[in-house]
């Protein structure tokens, strides 16, 4: 029962950072996994990243039946994530440990501060009038930042690319969300059979409750996320967030 708990509660925590803001999973349950059940970190980030592919897969879903997704730009920036987070974990391999290790802690923490601030108020129609040829430049441009940056630090993908999409490439911050969910799919997946392909199969019991509950919380998300107004999705996007860093610091720190 207790690891039943454990897991439905990350898994709460996961998927409404899914549904609302294209976190990825490991962000949370991870820690979670670690601090609460002894599981170890490989095993640990294996089970979060395949709690992440269905939980990112359901919310992409939901986000293209309400046209609030960019797949074309969306494929762009997801294959070179890919190439660079491949690229930079090689390169990473040979570096001395940083003290980047928090990095994707406190920047949840930060970016849910910002979107309560400085909420994202962009309009489709503003988003739409950027150059087609432009849009796939900074595309490129963006993925190989965000590739860089999640083979050095290990984490924090889902938070760029929606920072990203909303602060760089001017995205309105349904589509944002919705792209960078659909983006995580394929990320999330790519990084879960690496894992258990590299260190075996986890906790079938914990993966199981970890991967429904997930599921369950990032549908509700992203129902939630596509029927608020963009004033509404803000705030609610930032207090999610905020209260995840803060909870995330809480149990890696404290």
């Amino acid at each position: 029962m207790y690891k039943f708990i454990i897991c439905f509660i990350a898994g709460i925590g996961a998927g409404l950072g899914t549904g609302l803001a294209g976190l990825s999973a490991a962000a949370v349950i991870s820690p979670m996994l670690i601090a609460f059940l002894g599981m170890p970190a490989y095993q640990a980030i294996g089970t979060a990243l395949a709690s992440d592919v269905l939980a990112s897969a359901i919310s992409a879903y939901t986000y293209k039946k309400n046209k609030n997704i960019d797949v074309k730009n969306g494929m762009v920036m997801m294959l070179t994530v890919l190439l660079f987070t491949f690229i930079s974990s090689y390169l990473a391999s040979f570096m001395p440990d940083s003290a980047m290790g928090g990095f994707s802690m406190f920047m949840t923490l930060m970016v849910g501060i910002k979107f309560i601030i400085r909420p994202v108020m962009t309009t489709k129609e503003s988003m739409e009038k950027v150059d087609s040829k432009k849009r796939f430049m900074q595309s490129v441009v963006s993925g190989i930042v965000v590739g860089m940056i999640c083979g050095f630090v290990g984490a924090g993908g889902g938070m760029m690319i929606l920072l990203i999409l909303t602060s760089v490439l001017g995205y309105e911050l349904k589509t944002a969300v919705g792209t960078s969910v659909f983006i995580m799919t394929f990320t999330a997946l790519t990084g879960a059979v690496s894992h258990f392909a590299l260190g075996g199969m986890p906790d079938l019991t914990c993966l199981i409750y970890c991967v429904l509950s997930t599921l369950l919380w990032a549908r509700i998300g992203a129902v939630f996320a596509n029927k608020a107004s963009a004033k509404t999705l803000n705030r609610a996007t930032g207090v999610v967030l905020t209260i995840m860093g803060v909870a995330i610091i809480i149990v890696n720190y404290i």
